[in-house]
């Protein structure tokens, strides 16, 4: 297959000052008063027709920037991109929007910006309409718009579009699931014709269900680039030293009597931050006691990223009994089968001496450590229920 984009030796520097005084002195002498960020730095590789390519990173990494350099929005410090092909791009959400104007003049708007003739978007806007489902609303400003609307009828104009390299930046993560699924058969299907997709995401399951290929960035740099698979496993591997470099932790209170050292998830007995729905996890809590407890009670509670409890446990609940020695370190492990849905999770942790962690609290840690479930297509919600079906004839 024909590349439709190649990337060369691309660098974006960016000059940072510390007030506009400092740029203005800088611009009537020779002396440097500013600092260099370095936000792409050295970054090649190429697209090919047809080809889906994910783009992953921690936050800093520079996906956003190498976007907006492919896009046009920003222009290279050094390197260059070659793009064989019209370019279409879903960059800051309301990017390519007038607020003041309607749905209808917008989708008019944000076409010629894209490089579209005023005949084709006649033939193409009753489909940009329908996909967008905001026919009721097409008619008002969009300033009016809820965010997930204005992605709605900024990824509808895009991907009826003639373009054949299409970029998104996280725009799938503003909106409804029914919208979003919407989108990836969407973009599948505009794959099998022939178009290119660039896609950045933290939402590892929808990376693996649409990108063939992945690269990995890392303070600036591509330090990976291959099968989507593995380079998610690099990125969780990542993601794994990060959470032990930031192991001070700040977030907690109680008395200390007995006080969690570290804590971390394992998947096939080696730390994990992403699983599937129903892997067996272990929850290991690594604990030193600082004085004698007879009766230490140490639990873990699951929440959403709304914040809602999916499930929580601990020793005394389940009847399991815990005495520790001064001075003395323990593990404590829980297995457990996750059969919950695809969200990112968080996971508090508490030692107590009572029903609660209200009453005499030894160590409690808010949003200790974060996780990633991938579900299966085989059920939706927040719960794995393993149903069976019967059917008899009455």
């Amino acid at each position: 297959m024909n590349a439709v984009l190649e990337v060369k030796n691309l660098t974006k520097i960016f000059k940072i000052y510390k007030n506009d005084f400092q740029r203005l002195k800088e611009a009537f002498s020779k002396k440097k008063y500013h600092k260099e960020l370095v936000a792409n730095d050295n970054i090649s590789f190429s697209l090919k027709e047809g080809e889906s390519l994910g783009i992953i990173g921690l936050n800093g990494a520079g996906k956003s920037t190498l976007l907006k350099q492919i896009a046009g929005v920003l222009e290279p410090s050094s390197g260059e991109i070659i793009k064989f092909s019209k370019v279409a791009a879903i960059l800051e959400l309301g990017t390519g929007f007038d607020p003041e104007l309607s749905g209808r003049e917008n989708i008019y708007f944000n076409g010629f910006l894209l490089g579209m003739q005023k005949d084709h978007i006649d033939k193409i806007y009753n489909e940009i309409v329908d996909f967008s489902e905001l026919v009721n609303f097409i008619n008002m400003p969009i300033k009016s718009y809820s965010s997930g609307m204005i992605v709605r009828l900024a990824f509808s104009i895009a991907v009826f579009s003639d373009a054949k390299i299409f970029i998104i930046d996280e725009a799938l993560s503003v909106g409804d699931a029914h919208f979003s699924q919407k989108c990836i058969t969407k973009l599948n299907e505009i794959k099998q014709n022939g178009t290119s997709i660039i896609f950045v995401s933290h939402d590892l399951a929808a990376l693996k269900l649409l990108c063939q290929r992945i690269i990995l960035l890392k303070e600036g740099k591509l330090i990976g680039d291959g099968e989507a698979s593995s380079i998610l496993q690099e990125y969780n591997y990542l993601i794994s030293k990060q959470s032990e470099q930031n192991s001070e932790y700040e977030n907690g209170y109680g008395d200390k009597a007995a006080e969690v050292l570290e804590a971390y998830i394992l998947k096939n007995d080696k730390p994990s931050k992403v699983f599937f729905s129903g892997d067996e996890a272990t929850i290991c809590i690594k604990i030193k006691a600082n004085k004698d407890l007879s009766d230490l009670v140490v639990g873990f509670l699951i929440k959403d990223k709304f914040s809602q409890d999916i499930f929580g446990t601990n020793s005394n609940i389940i009847n399991h009994p815990i005495t520790v020695k001064k001075d003395k370190i323990y593990l404590i492990s829980y297995i457990l089968n996750l059969n919950i849905g695809n969200a990112f999770y968080t996971m508090s942790l508490a030692l107590h001496q009572s029903d609660t962690h209200v009453d005499v609290c030894h160590h409690w840690l808010d949003n200790y450590l974060s996780f990633q479930v991938i579900s299966d297509p085989t059920f939706i919600g927040i719960s794995k229920l393993y149903p069976t079906i019967r059917i008899k004839e009455i």
